[in-house]
């Protein structure tokens, strides 16, 4: 426990409750219950599979069901009582049947298994896809609340929910629920009295069964939810490993992920005290019955009333009759996992994308990279306006700077542009056409991003640099790094183009990684370019490096720089300062400080101060 009396997972989640933890679980909860929805949809094109799949286990539940029965007739009729002739033809025949029962068996369970396992693979390989597609497709702003921990939690621990019903969930329900009903059947028509009174354990098996059905739903919801904690804490711990070390933060991520690691190893054990309880309670049952059916049968087999062929069938349907309870329970442990799974991958499914593609697309032939700002206001938590009326037209061709404090509005300026959100009111234009009516593909071609993240992927430098251009060839990738200043740095290396990236660049430098970055925007060519305090992680040096190379990326196309440095700023043919979502200044930057007086003038004062 922290001083302040807080458990770990909630100092880690920040508070008990955050309006995170609410939206996420207006997520996942949204479409509870969506299970049954989502897996009909995935079954759907496996409908005649599915039937063959029935049928074959209908075959080998038939072949099974009959070989008490064929014991029944080698006892009764195949062995011939010791005063008669030694006739053992009958019994051969029988024996007979029984190896051909056990082989046909055999054989279905085999293609069971092979078509059950690609249909199961069939329907991963969808849902997987489905889940990477639709994470995708959604905007920034989700993915800004629902954390890369609970994104590869879906993608892993739910999938493997999912896959171990497929694989044997299933299989197991179906078998089971033939092979009572035809057992219950077999035993009423080998001998009714003694049939009733076996049969005579059924409320207490519906009584035990539905006390586990309830039961273990509540319970193994929470361990999805807590096998999730332990996942995105990983995930969050060792992706800012380097900030962990820095602040010694080791012992109390241990402390953290421990408190939740118990909490999951908590759910688990009351999932398995259910278990533990219903399996021996079914046992219990069903070595009752057994000992009631022999008892009773015993006296009507010693009074000549049933044969001990049918006494000895009936012990060994009951063995049978029982066996696919600890099924049902296994299936119940699988099910109401993968039912967990499901509603939380339903929910994520069903999450509309906050930046919707339009019904009605717009064409862009030709992008000449003018911007508009109409009106535009945003918010991103309701009544907290960030963005209030604002009006801005940034010419083709023009490089635009934006600068003022923090919480001025300037990187949402940057994500309206590139549409990772909608205005709360008004329109974004691109030569004239609302941002809503264009693809993200076209949207794409025309307007690219550049952070200060300059985020390098697993693959090589020349995979990287193609990131916006799949097809490029060598020849143009190196064509962009010459143009940039990059090549030189890029050949040095050990395998030069060819050197792997890991760990997200980091054995480069925060220049070179910058410089990659601007290769592969300018390899993708866009009408306009959006730099998002790209230059602002770099040293001096890094940045005239850099610097050098803004000049080449932004000549004839349409720019607009994000910017606390005012030395990336100097490049720009024009500068807005922004205060509170509005524009307070705006021109020419030579001609806003040689005004002397004003915001910008001041800044670009203090700035010079700084450099003395």
């Amino acid at each position: 426990m922290t001083p302040t009396g807080k458990s770990a997972e909630t100092e880690w989640r920040g508070i008990a409750k955050s309006d995170e933890d609410e939206r996420i679980e207006r997520i996942e909860r949204k479409f509870v219950g969506g299970s049954g929805t989502l897996l009909r949809e995935l079954l759907r094109p496996y409908k005649f599979a599915i039937w063959v799949l029935i049928a074959i286990v209908l075959v080998e539940n038939a072949a099974r069901l009959s070989i008490p029965y064929l014991v029944k007739e080698g006892i009764d009729t195949g062995i011939p009582p010791i005063r008669d002739d030694n006739n053992l033809e009958p019994l051969f025949v029988i024996v007979g049947i029984v190896l051909l029962a056990t082989v046909t068996q055999a054989v279905a369970r085999n293609f069971f298994l092979v078509r059950s396992g690609k249909v199961g693979q069939d329907v991963l390989f969808e849902v997987r896809r489905r889940v990477f597609r639709h994470f995708q497709a959604l905007s920034p702003a989700f993915h800004d609340d629902y954390t890369s921990g609970r994104v590869i939690s879906r993608q892993t621990s739910d999938v493997d929910a999912i896959y171990e019903m497929l694989e044997t969930g299933f299989d197991g329900l179906v078998t089971a629920a033939l092979t009572l009903v035809g057992t219950a059947g077999l035993l009423l028509f080998l001998d009714v009295e003694l049939g009733l009174v076996a049969l005579c354990c059924g409320p207490f098996l519906f009584w035990l069964t539905n006390w586990f059905r309830k039961s273990s739903a509540s319970s193994y919801r929470v361990t999805r939810e807590k096998v999730a904690l332990v996942i995105v804490h990983f995930v969050e711990s060792m992706g800012g490993i380097r900030a962990v070390q820095a602040f010694r933060r080791e012992p109390r991520n241990q402390e953290i992920f421990d408190d939740v690691n118990d909490q999951y190893r908590a759910a688990n054990l009351v999932a398995f005290r259910l278990v533990a309880w219903f399996m021996p309670g079914i046992r219990l049952i069903g070595n009752v019955t057994i000992a009631v059916v022999l008892l009773y049968g015993g006296y009507l087999a010693y009074h000549g009333e049933v044969t001990v062929g049918v006494l000895a069938a009936f012990l060994l349907y009951l063995r049978q009759f029982f066996e696919p309870m600890m099924e049902i329970s296994q299936f119940y442990n699988t099910f109401q996992s993968a039912s967990a799974a499901l509603d939380k991958l339903a929910g994520v499914l069903r999450e509309e994308p906050g930046v919707p593609e339009p019904t009605r697309p717009a064409a862009l032939p030709d992008a000449r990279g003018e911007l508009r700002f109409d009106g535009v206001d945003f918010a991103y938590v309701e009544d907290r306006r960030v963005l209030d009326d604002l009006d801005l037209r940034v010419p083709a061709g023009q490089t635009l700077a934006i600068v003022g404090t923090t919480g001025a509005g300037k990187t949402t300026v940057a994500k309206l542009a590139t549409r990772f959100y909608d205005p709360t009111d008004g329109r974004v234009l691109l030569d004239d056409i609302d941002l809503r009516d264009l693809t993200s593909d076209v949207l794409r071609r025309a307007v690219v991003m550049v952070t200060q993240e300059n985020y390098l992927f697993s693959g090589t430098i020349a995979d990287n640099i193609r990131f916006g251009r799949p097809d490029a060839t060598m020849a143009e990738v190196e064509a962009a790094t010459r143009a940039l200043g990059a090549h030189d740095f890029i050949t040095a290396l050990p395998d030069g183009y060819d050197t792997v990236v890991a760990n997200q660049g980091g054995r480069l430098s925060a220049g070179q990684r910058q410089l990659v970055a601007f290769a592969r925007a300018f390899l993708a060519d866009p009408a306009v370019l959006i730099l998002d305090e790209a230059t602002s992680s770099l040293d001096v040096p890094s940045e005239r490096l850099v610097q050098q190379a803004l000049r080449t990326v932004l000549a004839g196309r349409t720019a607009v720089i994000i910017a606390h440095r005012l030395s990336t700023v100097e490049i720009a043919d024009r500068v807005i300062v922004m205060e509170h979502g509005r524009i307070v200044e705006d021109g020419a930057p030579e001609d806003l400080i040689s005004a002397g007086h004003g915001r910008y003038s001041d800044l670009h004062q203090a700035w010079l101060d700084s450099l003395a």
